[in-house]
């Protein structure tokens, strides 16, 4: 169909094609047509044709191409008969300026168009945008023949449009989207999920140790940090959810559809690992790292506000538990958080009233059980709530910055203790990055070492590869510094931080620690941690450095070690930290050998516990205690008469339900196999991947009505009603 046909088929319909050019609207808005040449009217289309400011399209009744104007498209004729809606295409990375509904519905539908905003697909080097417009063509006796329309040029006004949805909707640093987006988004989804009762889940993630970037290497740097840390969000999380900036150092993820905590454990890890690699940046490298609060709906907020007051929470706690974690929600935060406030107040009065002190675990030689050294550990005996463990307190104090002064005196404290010890047992004190990074640190070494008188090669600094995140330079100067007053340094948990091996080609380093999460898995079949210590023991000795594997704790743990090259160990099959009143004791009996005593297999999986649970049977329920956790099964105390190969659902509380199978059974006490194993929830416990949403456990606790007897007697557990 030429234009001729095109000019036809418009004056069939007695409408003109949309537009505002006075140039095209003239002939078909004249308002005596019948005086008009049509020839002359055929000829001003032409001619406009030729312009390129627009063109004309016409289809047959399948919707296939038959005209298409030849100097707007090259090779227009080898397009001839293909689909109209493969030759153009909406904008999908954008919402504006086009119809709600696709090209290819409004055509269908055999409706006018009206202003759609296409492209060419066929032409994707093409920039230039299109308001298509069209008529659908009929015959005298109503049969559809197809359609004809017109095209104009609004490229200009339409990248505009773009790129001015585009300032509302990104965030204009590091084309995340930004806070608005993503509140519009979450709230989308929510809204349209909550009726089917899927799930939506949220992280909330923010930097560690930015504002350290920004205030060393400037503004500049740090907004090129953030556009980095950008582009790594995407590389891990892809298209699996939306990203946004929310402002500063705050991001937020969401990612429709993912309720398992399985895969969300693991998808966080990947982006805590990716963000926590070293940045390049104006020359110089940048180390951060990330903590990563999660939250699911509907089972931790049914509405946007409740999600995300739960992720933030759960951050918070990420942030306070060590940084550089992830902690999912749960309803225990909200008590935590007001539990850590209460505990900060006390930490900063503890010192004084003297209720911290230090314990000291062995360093052993393997060759022949002897205690070359100490390692002193920091103990808070609180006057009401007992003994803190260092995993609770030591975070609220780096937080705090109480770490400065605690760390000071453990120094000085330690120093004084070993002063009395023998000349050949070593000393190893913590120090952590804050510490290190404080201005007077290396005079504080310097006077803890003259005021106790010890021997200098006798105090052991641990270090964490945290300290590096401070200027280079200033890092470089302390090292030297305390290598001047002549004290052993020791990088602590090697080859679990960013980029160990470039750290030991200048930090003056005396000795490796391996971590006990290598140790904890050696003896295991079909896992590297074995090869991995074997590599790191080879790796130290070929740069003169002594190694201790931390974290022993069984004899199998043991043997795999020393055929890997192990001299020194320390852990629970040697001995516990003790007090210095023994160590005391044991110096002035001369015995310092320690003989290996504990299980002769590791089982890292298990954890004691102390907890109460419910436990469904049929339609009857019965509260129990569990005593033992795995991530494939648990032993519970207080039922009676449950044979083996019974199948129980135990009821871990906020919607985790366990399918379980007996496997043993002796007295009250059962043990139970999970179908499903359980998995981290990023703060050293176990949870369910899945969890029942609150509507279905509401509906079901409604419907219950026990039928019959119970099959099995519960029994009190002693002990369960004070410590549950």
């Amino acid at each position: 169909m030429a234009v001729k046909g095109i000019f036809r088929g418009l004056m069939r319909q007695g409408s003109a094609p949309q537009g505002d050019s006075a140039s095209v609207a003239a002939p078909y808005a004249a308002p005596h047509e019948a005086s008009v040449d049509p020839g002359l009217r055929l000829s001003l289309l032409e001619s406009f044709e030729q312009t390129g400011l627009g063109w004309f399209w016409s289809t047959d009744s399948e919707g296939r191409l038959s005209y298409i104007s030849q100097t707007v498209l090259e090779d227009a004729a080898s397009f001839l008969g293909r689909p109209f809606v493969t030759v153009v295409e909406t904008d999908g990375s954008a919402e504006v300026g086009q119809s709600a509904r696709s090209l290819g519905f409004q055509l269908s539908a055999r409706s006018r168009i009206a202003d759609v905003v296409v492209r060419f697909a066929v032409r994707r080097d093409d920039p230039r945008w299109w308001s298509l417009s069209g008529q659908p063509r009929h015959t005298p006796e109503g049969v559809f023949e197809g359609y004809t329309g017109f095209a104009r040029d609004v490229t200009r006004e339409y990248t505009r449009q773009r790129e001015d949805e585009r300032a509302a909707e990104f965030d204009s640093l590091t084309g995340l989207y930004n806070r608005h987006r993503m509140t519009r988004r979450l709230d989308s989804v929510l809204s349209a999920y909550r009726a089917s009762g899927r799930c939506c889940s949220l992280l909330m993630l923010d930097l560690d140790r930015f504002k350290h970037v920004n205030d060393t290497m400037g503004h500049p740097a740090g907004d090129e940090l953030l556009r980095q840390v950008a582009e790594r969000l995407r590389k891990v999380v892809g298209d699996r959810g939306d990203i946004g900036r929310l402002g500063g150092d705050e991001f937020q993820v969401i990612l429709p559809d993912v309720e398992d905590r399985g895969k969300l454990g693991e998808l966080t890890s990947r982006l805590i690992q990716m963000i926590s690699q070293p940045y390049a940046i104006e020359g110089k490298r940048a180390v951060i790292g990330t903590s990563v609060g999660i939250a699911v709906a509907p089972h931790d907020g049914e509405d946007r506000d409740a999600l995300v007051a739960s992720a933030d929470l759960a951050l918070y706690a990420a942030k306070n538990g060590g940084r550089g974690q992830f902690r999912f929600f749960s309803a225990e935060l909200k008590d935590e958080a007001q539990e850590r406030t209460i505990l900060t107040g006390d930490l900063r009065e503890a010192l004084g009233r003297g209720e911290l002190e230090l314990h000291y675990q062995p360093v052993v030689r393997i060759a022949d059980n002897y205690v070359v050294g100490f390692e002193a550990l920091m103990r808070w005996n609180h006057p009401e709530r007992g003994a803190i463990a260092p995993s609770v307190f030591i975070p609220i104090a780096e937080e705090s910055n109480l770490i400065v002064p605690l760390g000071d005196w453990a120094l000085k404290q330690a120093c004084s203790d070993a002063a009395n010890w023998p000349d050949n047992v070593r000393l190893s004190v913590n120090v952590s990055a804050v510490q290190f990074g404080v201005a007077g640190f290396v005079n504080s070494v310097a006077s803890a070492l003259a005021t106790s008188g010890i021997d200098p090669e006798r105090l052991e600094l641990e270090l964490t590869e945290t300290v590096f995140m401070r200027d280079s330079e200033a890092v470089d100067e302390t090292f030297g510094s305390l290598k001047g007053l002549g004290v052993r340094l020791a990088l602590d948990d090697f080859g679990t931080g960013y980029s160990s091996l470039s750290y030991l080609r200048s930090a003056p380093f005396d000795k490796l620690k391996i971590d006990r999460s290598f140790v904890e898995t050696c003896a295991a079949k079909d896992n590297n941690s074995a090869k991995i210590i074997s590599a790191v023991i080879g790796l130290a000795d070929a740069l003169g450095m002594e190694t201790t594997v931390e974290g022993v704790e069984a004899f199998d743990q043991l043997e795999v070690v020393k055929k890997r090259g192990a001299k020194l160990v320390q852990g629970h099959l040697f001995a516990r930290a003790m007090p210095l009143a023994e160590v005391e004791t044991r110096l002035a009996s001369g015995d310092l050998k320690l003989e290996p005593n504990g299980p002769k297999r590791h089982r890292p999986e298990r954890r004691s516990v102390f907890r109460r649970v419910t436990v469904i049977h049929e339609d009857h329920r019965y509260e129990a205690v569990m005593r033992d956790l795995s991530r494939t099964g648990a032993r519970i105390d207080g039922l009676l008469g449950v044979p083996v190969g019974t199948s129980l659902v135990v009821d871990l509380g906020g919607g985790q339900l366990v399918v379980s199978m007996v496997v043993r059974s002796e007295e009250a006490v059962i043990g139970v196999e999970f179908e499903q194993p359980l998995t981290s929830d990023g703060a050293g416990g176990l949870c369910t991947r899945h969890r029942v949403p609150p509507s279905t456990l509401a509906a079901a606790a409604a419907a219950a009505e026990p039928k019959g007897k119970p099959r099995f007697i519960q029994v009190a557990v002693p002990g369960s009603r004070d410590r549950a």
